[in-house]
């Protein structure tokens, strides 16, 4: 028995499909509390499948569509004994009509046609994205946290930074003594006049956030480590060993994305976007560019990582691999720009290889213990 579930804030549309009817039955599970709807979703499975006349062992598999619920529901599928699949929801073909008809009723249909399909084998019907376990998942908060930790601070000081300025004061606001001075309201206009009150409270609020923003990201920075579990403490030692890889891009990655497991480099490239994707056909040849899939976080971390890599690991192959292709470019910046993206692809793949086979890059030097 095959079922789908399309999903919605309000109420959600199961099908269910068995293989021997035209069309699959359709049924709408609308309860408010989420743990309600599921269970109404388990006991609708038993249903149907008692008044088709299935046996008790049927294979039942469930899917649904990647979105804001995340994994949870396949977790909790998956502790009933039922197997359950998150689809990619870009990876479903559509019809190509200017205008088509979209409801949660045709969804859930062609989402239960394509899984049925998928368990045949017709394996470019959808794309079953990998469900991380519930450490991996936690581990990745804490590397996003930094990073939305990071972001504020930055917000906070150019704020401030701005609202000076139309007074004409450009006060340094990166200065630990800059919230002190404010408040002995040493901080004055262009012309030496005081800050008018309301922008003088405004500022001290600011400040207020930005203390808070900092200690924040002062105590994740410090105990942060050791809230990984120890395979991931380990994959991340052995990224920073090469030089060029920090402990926050080396955490990145290995928080983001080598939690997984690849079966090759070509999966590597496709979970990172950074793969070309060509449009041939007939006489029409043109490069679309990268697939830009996956997960953003890690496609513009690997880009900062190759900028890197090419000013500290010199002697490696990548590097030189860099060099001979923009050596005659000159000022061409586009073109470094192009090159710098097949670096990020070829480094993440060699990484990839370093931390499951323990292959050193080619030509790549370890820091110094």
């Amino acid at each position: 028995m095959a079922v789908s579930v399309e999903l919605a804030a309000a109420k959600w549309k199961v099908a269910l499909h068995d293989g021997c009817r035209e069309s699959p039955s359709i049924h709408t599970v609308a309860q408010t509390d989420p743990a309600a709807r599921l269970q109404a979703v388990l006991t609708l499975i038993a249903t149907q499948r008692q008044a088709w006349s299935l046996p008790h062992n049927t294979r039942v598999v469930v899917s649904y569509e990647a979105g804001q619920d995340a994994f949870w529901i396949c977790r909790a599928l998956q502790t009933h004994g039922i197997e359950c699949y998150v689809v990619d929801p870009a990876s479903i073909p559509v019809e190509r009509h200017r205008r088509r008809a979209k409801t949660d009723r045709l969804d859930g249909t062609k989402l239960v046609i394509n899984l049925r399909a998928w368990l045949r084998g017709e394996r470019d019907r959808m794309h079953v994205v990998h469900v991380p376990s519930p450490q991996d998942e936690a581990s990745r908060h804490l590397m996003r946290e930094r990073g939305q930790l990071q972001k504020e601070v930055l917000q906070h000081r150019d704020r401030m930074r701005k609202l000076l300025a139309t007074l004409g004061c450009w006060d340094d606001v990166d200065s630990r003594k800059f919230a002190t001075r404010l408040a002995r309201r040493e901080v004055r206009c262009h012309d030496g006049a005081p800050l008018p009150e309301e922008l003088h409270q405004r500022l001290l609020l600011e400040c207020e956030r930005l203390a808070l923003a900092e200690q924040q990201l002062a105590a994740l920075e410090k105990a942060y480590r050791a809230q990984l579990p120890e395979p991931a403490r380990d994959r991340i030692d052995q990224l920073t060993r090469l030089s060029g890889i920090g402990p926050v891009s080396g955490s990145r990655l290995a928080l983001e994305l080598f939690w997984r497991q690849f079966a090759n480099r070509r999966q590597v490239g496709a979970c990172t976007g950074l793969v070309p994707q060509p449009y041939d056909s007939g006489e029409s040849q043109v490069d679309q560019g990268i697939s830009k899939q996956g997960n953003r976080r890690v496609r513009a971390l690997l880009i900062e990582t190759a900028w890197t890599w090419i000013r500290y690991q010199p002697r490696s192959a990548l590097t030189r691999w860099f060099n001979e292709r923009t050596q005659g470019t000159g000022p061409n910046r586009r073109a470094r720009r192009i090159a710098i993206v097949a670096v990020a692809r070829r480094l993440v793949v060699a990484l990839w290889r370093y931390l499951t086979d323990a292959v050193i890059p080619e030509g790549a030097q370890l820091k110094t213990p």
